[in-house]
């Protein structure tokens, strides 16, 4: 009972917070907890019977954990798991408040969380992972991280905390060399992509350096093809035929890295079929991809966090794509960094929206984009964009940074969605 009086401060503060801003809120008693009662995220994460798995990585740890979730479920395993907003110290904190009991415990036989490269590396201090995987490193948060090589350093750090295994990915430099400096004892397994995959990529994946050898048949989870929102793994000479939450390689990727830490943490039990069906079932993660109803349309939300994944999910749009909203937020504090991308491909945006609209238009149009409007008020902005008919090709589609995604799901009423 040591944790009782912080659970019940934290309790209250959520419900304080949801009083005073319904859905949001979400850190704050997080960061009551963890000032007030230090141990408590450290002993709760240490509880699980089957242990700790972690998922970092510089982009595409939400939906690789979502993944991972659902093909465990699918074998059985009772799983705890974090929201991807919840990805940080008092993120992870506040999602264990919502299910634990008086005395800190947690029900699960597993944990499977994102973490956050930066807080990950503190939050493991102390904390020993059953399975880390990570899934690359990319030019990110550089007013954070500043360089790749400080990104690979923090991912080291999570992965040293592995006692059972860690599971990279082998097209990724820096993970291979991270990789190559594991402890006695640890195991290491691997995913990638077939070659025919990365020459179909006219931009490469997006990784700050990818390795110059591609993943050999045998030594891990290879995805042999991607047709759209369709692909095939190789496991071990044998071909698992998923459906993707969406389009674009590094979905598939994704999937990838689930299956291989699926595989891992499972042992004996995993089954390719099992496995197999609960990636072809599962949505897409909100704002990667996702498709949903929206004042009577059908819009497709697309999250770009980096140069990389902006790149990778502008190009995914499909061309010719009528209507598109593109948004973009204070957490960019400098939009220099969007600019060695290249957003041609979208030819014309409806409304350019968000607190750097206009820094966002700039770009766009230097790319040679048609802007139809810029509004810097977002919600005026979804309202109107949502107002106007049906386009004749293609989807809505909204393009948001992380702070401009946040706020079009509160406006749009979509808090219950990740």
């Amino acid at each position: 009972m040591r944790y009782a009086p912080a659970i019940l401060v934290g309790r209250l503060t959520r419900f304080a917070a949801r009083l005073r801003k319904p859905g949001g809120g979400s850190a704050v008693p997080g960061l009551v907890v963890n000032r007030i009662a230090t141990g408590y995220l450290k002993r709760t994460l240490s509880g699980f019977p089957q242990g700790l798995v972690v998922v970092s990585g510089s982009s595409g740890k939400s939906t690789t954990t979502k993944m991972l979730v659902a093909v465990l479920r699918a074998h059985g395993v009772d799983v705890f798991t974090n929201p991807s907003t919840a990805n940080i110290s008092q993120g992870l904190t506040s999602a264990l408040l919502e299910r634990s009991d008086w005395r800190g415990r947690v029900p699960g036989d597993v944990a499977v969380l994102e973490m956050d490269e930066g807080h990950g590396a503190l939050v493991m201090q102390g904390v020993d992972a059953r399975v880390v995987a990570l899934t690359n490193v990319m030019v990110d948060q550089i007013d954070r991280f500043h360089d790749s090589e400080m990104v690979a350093g923090m991912l080291a750090r999570i992965a040293a905390r592995a006692g059972e295994a860690i599971v990279v990915n082998a097209d990724d430099a820096y993970l291979e060399r991270l990789a190559a400096r594991v402890g006695p004892g640890i195991a290491v397994h691997r995913f990638g992509v077939a070659q025919p995959v990365l020459e179909s990529a006219p931009r490469g994946l997006g990784y700050t350096e990818t390795t110059t050898a591609r993943l050999a048949p045998g030594d891990g989870v290879r995805v042999a093809s991607v047709d759209g929102a369709s692909a095939v793994l190789d496991d071990d000479g044998a071909s698992v035929a998923i459906s993707l939450p969406a389009r674009g390689i590094h979905y598939a990727v994704d999937a990838a890295a689930a299956y291989a830490t699926a595989k891992t943490v499972l042992g004996d039990r995993f089954s390719r079929e099992t496995a197999a069906a609960a990636l072809t079932a599962i949505p897409a993660v909100f704002g990667r991809g996702e498709r949903v109803k929206v004042r009577g349309h059908d819009v497709e939300f697309v999250l770009v966090q980096n140069p990389a994944s902006y790149q990778l999910n502008v190009d995914s749009i499909a061309p010719g794509t009528e209507q598109i909203l593109f948004a973009m937020g204070s957490d960019v504090r400098d939009p220099s960094y969007f600019w060695p991308t290249d957003a041609s491909s979208l030819r014309r945006v409806s409304i350019v929206s968000g607190s750097k609209a206009a820094e966002a238009a700039l770009m766009l149009a230097y790319n040679g984009v048609a802007i139809d409007r810029v509004e810097p008020d977002l919600a005026r902005a979804l309202d109107d964009f949502l107002a106007a008919p049906a386009p004749a090709t293609g989807l809505k589609t909204i393009v948001f940074t992380a702070d401009s995604m946040r706020r079009t799901r509160a406006h749009l009423g979509l808090t219950g969605a990740e």
